[in-house]
């Protein structure tokens, strides 16, 4: 049997995902195959109803293929069930999200602990390691804050260590600058950027060409399929 690192990170074969609404079927994907390899830096680009929600979310093990696959490090997430869902979930990938879903009576530091307590990490192992990436982020002095002492940016900064804390295979961000103004949002990206530099598997589903512009690939998607690369 192969090593995980010998297959692609990412590799789905005619992807397709259909909501019921009522009686009626939305078709979210039809037929997305694409491959994505470790160190890529990806933009998922789309206007709404493009299916680039939907893609995330079956790439983060969110959701289950109506057909097609979606593989992750060799696995078929449709022959997973939900518990080794839940382990994939926390073991290979970080999620950032858009409206940064940190729990505001926590500090910094314990939002970014929180990956490594459901992973069994010892308690100070993952505290070592929530400093450490809350420097890499630029928080080494508001630690101890609670998320919710904390401007916007800053609470995005959080949301990225707290991604990484389980150094996950994969960085999954939603419109990481969609509630920054725009020179945090710049400044967020340019951390992107640099966590890209230093190997990290990114991708970005955004609308915003200026964000997709700082990926080394963008893939378009339309209606529900590539439409471009």
């Amino acid at each position: 049997m192969r090593e995980a690192s010998s297959y692609p990170l990412i590799r789905t074969d005619q992807l397709t995902k259909c909501y019921r609404a009522g009686r009626a079927e939305v078709h979210a994907l039809r037929g997305v195959t694409l491959t994505i390899e470790r160190g890529e830096y990806v933009a998922l680009m789309g206007p709404s109803g493009s299916g680039k929600s939907t893609l995330m979310h079956l790439i983060g093990c969110l959701d289950s293929p109506t057909s097609g696959t979606c593989e992750i490090n060799g696995q078929d997430i449709a022959r997973l069930n939900d518990v080794e869902l839940a382990r994939l979930r926390n073991r290979e990938i970080g999620f950032v999200f858009q409206t940064f879903n940190l729990l505001p009576r926590l500090s910094a530091l314990a939002n970014v602990q929180l990956p490594m307590i459901y992973a069994g990490t010892r308690p100070r192992e993952r505290t070592r390691r929530a400093r450490e990436l809350l420097t890499l982020v630029g928080l080494e002095d508001r630690m101890t804050h609670k998320s919710n002492e904390l401007s916007g940016g800053e609470m995005q900064r959080v949301a990225v260590a707290r991604a990484l804390a389980n150094q996950p295979a994969l960085l999954l961000a939603d419109e990481p600058t969609g509630n920054l103004d725009t020179r945090t949002g710049q400044e967020m990206m340019a951390l992107f950027d640099h966590l890209a530099e230093q190997g990290n598997t990114i991708i970005v589903v955004t609308h915003d060409a200026g964000v997709a512009g700082h990926a080394r690939r963008i893939i378009r998607l339309r209606d529900g399929m590539v439409e471009a690369e």
